[in-house]
């Protein structure tokens, strides 16, 4: 068992009948009253995010999980193929169970946690940056930098992110996989 003061990203609860991943968290002290966490639970189950309030002291159910480097395989629909780069086991994911399935391109290493009570995959932590191949961008307007204008641009693996301007087809940019956002340009 846990507390509240035990939370941090990326922890594992047991809530509600069903497995749930902290993905953000506060703690507050307000003036007046006891203090409370306030978090963003995803479920690991469904995909689905709840929010939900924890008074400070409140004793959590934490899952023992362990965390295995994967290669990520390929697609086939709603389905993703991993393998594991220590005995090269295969599993299969569900599309929902993943944080950013669009940003991952074959050959990715990641990190995937795993129940230790029953052996079942509960996550997939993506790295915290990705660097992907601009496949498709409309050309920048030169005199359109006064502000950060940005444009829709999209990547091999088919996402469409915002760019500055002066991002070209073929550039090669590095994604902020929990933002899903341009971080910066890779010169090669």
């Amino acid at each position: 068992m846990a507390s509240t003061s035990d939370i941090k990203k990326g922890l594992c609860i047991k809530y509600n009948h069903d497995i749930f991943k902290i993905i953000e968290f506060l703690h507050v002290k307000p003036g007046k009253g006891p203090a409370f966490v306030r978090t963003k639970l995803k479920s690991v189950t469904s995909g689905k995010v709840i929010d939900n309030t924890f008074s400070a002291g409140h004793k959590i159910d934490d899952v023992r999980v362990e965390t295995h480097k994967f290669q990520y395989l390929y697609p086939e629909g709603d389905l993703y193929h991993f393998m594991n780069t220590e005995d090269y086991n295969q599993i299969t994911l569900q599309k929902s169970v993943l944080d950013a399935p669009d940003l991952m391109k074959e050959g990715e290493v990641v990190t995937v946690l795993i129940n230790t009570e029953d052996g079942m995959p509960l996550s997939v932590e993506m790295p915290s940056h990705v660097i992907l191949e601009v496949t498709h961008t409309e050309p920048g307007v030169k005199g359109n930098t006064a502000t950060n204008a940005t444009k829709p641009a999209t990547v091999e693996t088919g996402a469409r992110i915002n760019v500055p301007l002066f991002i070209n087809e073929g550039d090669k940019i590095k994604i902020d996989t929990e933002k899903g956002a341009y971080t910066e340009r890779i010169k090669e």
